[in-house]
């Protein structure tokens, strides 16, 4: 008997049983659904990740104040000094690599204008930060070297700022107000990043000079901070190892001392940031995947119904010249029929989920057709998988005994 034969009567069967194919398919369907919608999610997530770090520049470079034992005890970084104003003047003289760089020192506090107020942060930078971050003055203009040699008390505000102490709309150039108890008077305003992947508002900062963060805020002397740029990418590596024999011979450490600072890079975050990403991607799929194996038990289960319900039509079939392997293949091609065109709903459900998703969660998604055809192939091989037992348990039926049963 011919394929084209066998496919009318597999057809015909299913047609005969629309629910229970349908019931049947429910599982297929709801497999790869999920499958489509969880590789979507981790891909959009890790492509959205890899772009923010883009954005922030893949050649920066953060150092960071190490943290040392102390009486057998490793304290954190942010209660260390040992990065000063002479580090970063170490590397501003002694490098050949570093593109851009700038002393980092953060303080947190109220900011108030009039009756308006807002807790947000000062970054106290140089006027290189806007370089290395990849940042520019939508209005007005940033601070400069004077101001910075001048501790002067100036600031450029992020946009969530601005909205927060001028929410009528006020053109805040040229106003006073206060972080804490110091005025500060602003003088340009930050272009618009909007929230990075992981949640944070980019523009709920704004910048001051990093010596009137120090002298006029917090009163210190050490640096929180380093942030720089290599010339490229490419030149990354060796930045790093530049840095960190400058600031060793800085710090006077001998051989066998541990470096009492930590360098991180952009490139760094980013790979760890993508083998992460890609580790929960499989998980989730792989969550996910567990529905198609019980879709693909469901098929067994009801083709092997679907047997012994038809036990009778399969030994009529055999005694007008059917042979075993017509049998198998009818049983076969109704299983593969069931598991594909669930393969293929579940396809348009997980499209469909994934641009809600997007519309409604507001995540970062993104369908790959590999996710595509791989979801398409598996549902072919579970048909062929799991519909070959009863396919088979079909072929091997005695024609005389399947006539006589009842």
């Amino acid at each position: 008997m011919n394929i084209q034969n066998l496919l009318k009567i597999a057809l015909k069967a299913l047609n005969n049983n629309k629910m229970r194919c349908f019931l049947t398919m429910l599982g297929v369907i709801i497999g790869v659904g999920a499958v489509i919608a969880m590789l979507a999610i981790g891909q959009g997530s890790k492509n959205s990740i890899k772009a923010q770090i883009s954005e922030m520049g893949s050649n920066m470079i953060m150092i960071f104040p190490g943290a040392e034992r102390r009486g057998g005890v490793r304290q954190s970084s942010d209660d260390m000094q040992t990065l000063k104003p002479a580090d970063y003047d170490a590397l501003v003289r002694e490098s050949s690599t570093i593109l851009n760089i700038t002393p980092t020192v953060n303080s947190s506090g109220q900011w108030i204008y009039g009756n308006n107020n807002y807790p947000s942060q000062a970054q106290g930078v140089n006027t290189q930060f806007l370089d290395i971050r990849q940042r520019k003055v939508a209005q007005g203009e940033m601070f400069t070297e004077e101001d910075v040699k001048n501790a002067a008390k100036v600031c450029v505000l992020g946009k969530t700022l601005v909205d927060n102490l001028f929410p009528e709309g006020t053109d805040p150039i040229g106003k006073i107000v206060r972080c804490g108890k110091i005025p500060l008077t602003v003088i340009g305003v930050l272009d618009e990043k909007g929230y990075n992947t992981m949640g944070q508002d980019q523009d709920d900062l704004a910048l001051v000079p990093y010596t009137t963060v120090m002298k006029r805020m917090l009163a210190i002397d050490y640096l929180q901070g380093i942030q720089a740029s290599a010339i490229d990418e490419n030149h990354t590596d060796e930045t790093i190892k530049e840095i960190t024999g400058i600031l060793r011979d800085q710090h006077k450490l001998r051989a066998t001392d541990e470096s009492n600072f930590t360098i991180r890079s952009m490139q760094e975050l980013a790979e760890m940031i993508s083998s992460t990403s890609s580790m929960m991607t499989v998980l989730l799929a792989a969550v996910a995947g567990i529905s198609l194996l019980v879709g693909g038990i469901g098929i067994m289960n009801i083709m092997i119904v679907s047997v012994t319900e038809r036990t009778r039509e399969i030994g009529l079939r055999m005694s007008i010249g059917a042979t075993g392997r017509d049998i198998m293949m009818q049983f076969l091609i109704e299983a593969v029929i069931i598991s594909v065109t669930g393969g293929i709903l579940g396809i348009l459900i997980g499209g469909v989920a994934t641009w809600m998703i997007k519309l409604f969660a507001h995540w970062p998604v993104q369908i790959d057709g590999g996710s595509v055809v791989l979801s398409f192939v598996v549902c072919t091989v579970i048909g062929i998988i799991f519909g070959f037992y009863p396919a088979a348990k079909a072929s091997n039926l005695d024609p005389i005994e399947a006539i006589r049963y009842e």
